[in-house]
């Protein structure tokens, strides 16, 4: 095992995921950026931090994921804080909803899954020590229309921290979720500008959030937060209080 403290972001290229890497490299950590097809955007970030590596993967194909473990032996050998990440959102009411594109969604789940049980294996256990953050999302509680098999997979995440940080009682690990509400990326930026204006409306706060205030929650439960396990920090202004 090398010495220096590992944190390996999954979706680490764009958005919140940037902005832990971030977060996390001020920290002290060498920072795994783990992107699916965004490499010129993963670069950019890379170069943002003090100490970091890249890992290209897709984390809906499980021998992509083997590969990208083992991408972390080769090249740092540990790892301290998993950030589950990556999400993508395909979006269709129920009827118009095609099986294949359930099943792309569920996939990442899978993945996301996979991941975590061999950096725990690999990794956290032998270290004796670890933090996993899923990043879920306030839909995942409050449910949105269209987006079915991604609020699923959001409330998913939630319903993982829980189960996880019973598994792995008395092992040391850490495990917890951070919900982001509506945050201020290209996705909401691409919304018409009526939905954008019923949405800051629902916000007590009256804005939208930022990566980077996602990201400072992500880098405390990384770094300090040594009494709290199992739970889901929501971070969205005032919409939804858990």
């Amino acid at each position: 095992m090398k010495d220096k403290r590992v944190a390996f972001v999954t979706g680490g290229g764009t958005g919140i995921g940037a902005a832990c890497c971030r977060a996390l490299s001020r920290e002290g950590f060498q920072v795994g950026i783990l992107y699916r097809s965004s490499k010129s955007r993963a670069e950019a970030v890379l170069a943002d931090v003090r100490d970091g590596f890249l890992v290209q993967s897709d984390l809906t194909d499980i021998g992509q994921v083997d590969g990208a473990v083992n991408r972390i032996k080769e090249t740092a050998g540990r790892v301290d804080v998993l950030v589950n990440n990556s999400g993508v959102s395909i979006n269709a009411d129920i009827h118009s909803m095609k099986i294949e594109q359930f099943d792309a969604q569920r996939a990442l789940t899978r993945g996301t899954w996979y991941l975590t049980k061999r950096i725990i294996r690999l990794f956290m256990l032998r270290q004796g020590s670890g933090r996993i953050i899923n990043i879920s999302s306030v839909v995942g509680h409050t449910g949105n229309s269209g987006q079915i098999p991604y609020t699923m997979e959001k409330a998913a995440l939630d319903a993982f921290t829980k189960s996880l940080t019973k598994e792995l009682a008395g092992r040391n690990i850490l495990v917890n979720s951070v919900a982001p509400g509506y945050i201020d990326t290209e996705m909401t930026k691409n919304l018409p500008e009526e939905v954008q204006k019923r949405i800051l409306e629902a916000i007590p706060l009256g804005r939208m959030g930022n990566s980077e205030e996602v990201a400072d929650v992500v880098a405390f439960l990384a770094t300090r937060g040594s009494y709290i396990s199992g739970s889901v920090i929501h971070v969205n202004g005032g919409l939804y209080g858990g």
